[in-house]
């Protein structure tokens, strides 16, 4: 593959049925849509964790959070383990970032030439409420969702300066004559749920389709399921208008995202920068929307787990659909392929392939990994994905098993009666990891994060709060 610049897109929160190009009947994400037209969407990709600050450090450092053990949002990337970006600053790109990075902050290196106005955790260290997980204090989230509407928040102006920042970059290198790498990180459309006037009022009239499984009445019974909503306070169900309202703040801040992101791609093509530039666009993790009464992230149903990935630029073929799942630990091997680096001696063992490849060949079999040992959880959380099924282990709960070929919106569990496909999952699960032995790692790392910090009345008394403040911005801490 001949070198060329590479320009990576990620959102946070942004469901992949979120998006047009996916099939969304009513949201419009003209520019999304438009780079799918000129490249190739990716039907089956996962986040490998569906929170936050550890995917971003495994999205990072291209290994699994179990590998290198940034296990929730009190452990931030801090350049321990080397990343892409280190590996394309090494060998002389130009690879800066700019927006939302939800790294340990400025004392320590991640891999960037330059980070422009970055979204750290918070204080370094982020939430250190969320090591304690046994006997945890609710996260009360519910007016989270009924305050969600029209309105400003800081996010949509961080966002808004994203954009400036990176069509202003873009200008300032068009004339490099290597090629470079720009991670472009945007914190939309993550709560609050609050989008522009204009934005909500295209889909607060709308006739908007509803998650699965939203009525409580239908609500899938699971223990660790059932635990999301009690610990997020989601029990019981919202009206049928909050829900519809929330989804329309969502909606428009969707849309808000798309035109910031349509306002570099125009830059691109003004700069004459397109046809010589990769884009890759993802998010970290989707959003629940209520379905089976879960609003955020945190499990592995697809709302949740999985994730819009769209790739387009010289080599990648245009309209193109590509079935091969894929998952963020990918990105590492793509963007060292997209700029013309190389892989290391130490990288051999990375879980991750390039996609370029991929989206060039025809659709295979192939086996993603995802995780979480965080927040609203007790045990650890496994799942494994391939083209056609979905496999989710739960330490100490019982595992759940989804045709997804025939069953997208996992709405029938075939766990029972599917003993020989349950046991073929797990020994794939066990030859890559134990998960008891890597739930009590997770574990016994909190416990010790937890004594770190003054012990749990002193993690008590620092408190929570609900979103990680934009850069200048002050932390709103609730107490426990």
């Amino acid at each position: 593959m001949k070198p060329a610049n590479f320009l990576f897109i990620l959102s946070d929160q942004h469901s992949r049925d979120a998006l047009g190009c996916y099939g969304h009947p009513v949201v419009q994400t003209p520019n999304l849509d438009r780079l799918a037209q000129r490249g190739t969407r990716f039907d089956s990709a996962s986040t490998n964790c569906p929170i936050c600050v550890p995917e971003r450090a495994s999205l990072a450092t291209g290994r699994y959070v179990h590998q290198i053990r940034y296990w929730d949002n009190a452990y931030p990337y801090d350049g321990r383990v080397p990343s892409w970006h280190h590996r394309l600053r090494e060998q002389g790109f130009q690879i800066d970032s700019i927006g939302k990075l939800h790294f340990s902050g400025p004392g320590n290196d991640h891999g960037f030439t330059d980070e422009i106005e970055p979204l750290h955790v918070v204080e370094g260290v982020g939430d250190i409420l969320g090591c304690i997980r046994d006997d945890a204090p609710i996260r009360k989230k519910r007016s989270g969702i009924t305050d969600a509407g029209p309105g400003e928040s800081t996010y949509l102006q961080y966002d808004r300066r994203n954009a400036d920042h990176a069509c202003q970059w873009l200008d300032s290198h068009r004339g490099d004559e290597r090629p470079w790498a720009l991670f472009l990180s945007f914190v939309c459309p993550h709560p609050p749920y609050i989008s522009p006037v204009a934005y909500y009022q295209r889909y607060a009239a709308a006739d908007l389709p509803f998650p699965p499984q939203w009525r409580q009445a239908d609500w899938p019974r699971h223990a660790a399921v059932d635990y999301f909503r009690t610990f997020f306070d989601f029990d019981p169900q919202f009206s049928e208008e909050e829900i519809r309202n929330m989804m329309a703040a969502y909606l428009g801040a969707c849309t808000y995202l798309d035109a910031q992101i349509g306002r570099v791609l125009d830059q691109l093509d003004a700069l004459g920068l397109t046809d010589e530039t990769r884009v890759i666009y993802s998010s970290d993790h989707g959003e629940h929307r209520g379905a089976r009464g879960i609003y955020g992230k945190f499990t592995m149903y697809e709302e949740s787990a999985g994730i819009p990935f769209i790739a387009a630029g010289p080599g990648v073929p245009a309209g193109n659909v590509v079935g091969t799942p894929v998952s963020l630990v990918d990105i590492f091997p793509t963007a060292v392929e997209a700029v013309g680096a190389t892989l290391t001696d130490e990288d051999a063992d990375l879980p991750g392939s390039s996609i370029w490849t991929m989206a060039s060949e025809p659709d295979r079999d192939r086996t993603v990994f995802g995780e979480y040992h965080a927040v609203g959880s007790r045990r650890g959380i496994y799942m494994l994905r391939d083209r056609r099924h979905k496999y989710v282990h739960y330490v100490d709960d019982s595992p759940q098993l989804f045709d997804l070929e025939e069953d997208p919106d996992e709405l029938c569990d075939l766990s029972d009666g599917n003993t020989g496909l349950i046991d073929a999952f797990e020994s794939q699960l066990r030859r890559l990891l134990d998960p008891d032995e890597v739930d009590a790692l997770a574990r016994r790392d909190q416990a010790a994060m937890i004594k770190s910090f003054g012990g749990r009345e002193a993690v008590l008394g620092r408190g929570s709060f609900d979103n990680s403040p934009v850069p200048g911005e002050s932390p709103a801490f609730r107490k426990h």
